[in-house]
């Protein structure tokens, strides 16, 4: 996903799921300006904690739904979502930079099965979507479990 997201130094991207803070390192090693979101309270002050230590104060991190992105920050160069929704919420692509990039796992909801999904914006405000890999991840929580994202 990392790679699919195409990241290049000085890039703002943003990662919906920040669990350990291990993918927010990885942006950040790659030159991003990292902002991402936790729905977990817990799980987002321990990332805080070892990123802290790890050297990586820079890494902006803020608890709540991801589902809503982070508009006060916007526009983003990519955004990367590691948590499977029945969609792409919208919010993200209208985030997303020209000539920016979103990749996450989508969930079919007829048969189940998940698929990495890579959206791309033109630089004309144009977007594509097209599904490549099958994954499995955890469901996306907050407000994509109540959204009908089809």
């Amino acid at each position: 996903m990392t790679e699919a997201l195409r990241v290049s130094r000085g890039d703002r991207v943003l990662e919906v799921g920040t669990g350990s803070g291990y993918q927010a390192a990885v942006l950040a090693e790659l030159g991003a300006e990292v902002f991402s979101i936790e729905i977990v309270a817990e799980l987002s002050d321990r990332a805080r904690q070892a990123l802290d230590a790890s050297g990586y104060k820079t890494v902006k991190l803020r608890i709540g739904d991801g589902y809503a992105g982070w508009p006060s920050e916007a526009p983003f160069k990519g955004v990367i979502v590691t948590a499977a929704a029945e969609g792409v919420p919208p919010p993200l692509v209208d985030q997303l930079a020209p000539n920016g990039r979103l990749v996450m796992p989508v969930e079919d909801g007829l048969t189940g099965h998940q698929w990495i999904v890579i959206v791309e914006k033109d630089a004309g405000g144009k977007v594509t979507e097209r599904r490549t890999l099958p994954v499995r991840f955890v469901p996306m929580t907050g407000e994509a479990q109540r959204q009908p994202l089809h």
